[in-house]
């Protein structure tokens, strides 16, 4: 969704940084470390997320969606963000903070982790990095994460966070391969036990 033109001034973060992972915008120089992580997380990634079947088949194609990215986020259209494991400085995933309607503050997070990367902490980590950056600096009122109602390590991220489950959205989209799958939502608003601070 476009943003408003006052919305493109609102200021954003260079880097968020946790214990285990750090959080930034894709930079041109991530293209290579990308391609990689998608290749190697293909048949992985695929179940739950559509765009895993075509995306970053080449290192070019990888610097085209990070130039989209870059774009959509001096736009404040969107919030695409790699991650890093702290120590390493390993690419371990990627992420986001979508607007879904900046005049409401309403913004969803996804996630992605690369193959091998799963169990270690970051997703719940950046999860709630996000979700904080959202309430105290972008006055969120609304903050959701979706996910395919089989894919329990992704719902079991909301869960751990006191994200309160709203929603079982029957045959709601189709999957890569053409199925109807059920979506799990899952919210936080302000009043909310687990809104941040």
């Amino acid at each position: 969704m476009a943003s408003p033109p006052h919305f493109i001034s609102i200021s954003l973060f260079e880097e968020l940084r946790g214990e285990r992972v750090v959080v930034r915008p894709y930079r041109m120089e991530d293209a290579a470390e990308l391609q990689a992580a998608v290749a190697e997380s293909r048949s992985h990634l695929l179940p739950w997320l559509p765009w895993a079947a075509q995306g970053h088949q080449t290192v070019d194609d990888s610097r085209e969606t990070i130039a989209r990215f870059m774009a959509q986020w001096l736009l404040r259209e969107d919030m695409t963000v790699a991650l890093f494991d702290a120590a390493s400085g390993r690419l371990v995933g990627g992420g986001g903070l979508h607007p879904h309607d900046w005049q409401a503050r309403v913004f969803e997070i996804g996630y992605w982790t690369r193959a091998g990367e799963q169990g270690k902490g970051y997703i719940t980590e950046v999860t709630r990095l996000l979700t904080e950056f959202a309430a105290r600096q972008l006055s969120a009122n609304r903050v959701f994460i979706r996910c395919d109602a089989r894919n329990t390590r992704s719902a079991a991220v909301p869960q751990r966070l006191g994200f309160l489950r709203e929603a079982l959205l029957r045959n709601e989209m189709y999957t890569y391969d053409g199925k109807l799958r059920d979506t799990l939502v899952f919210a936080l608003v302000p009043g909310d036990p687990a809104w941040p601070a």
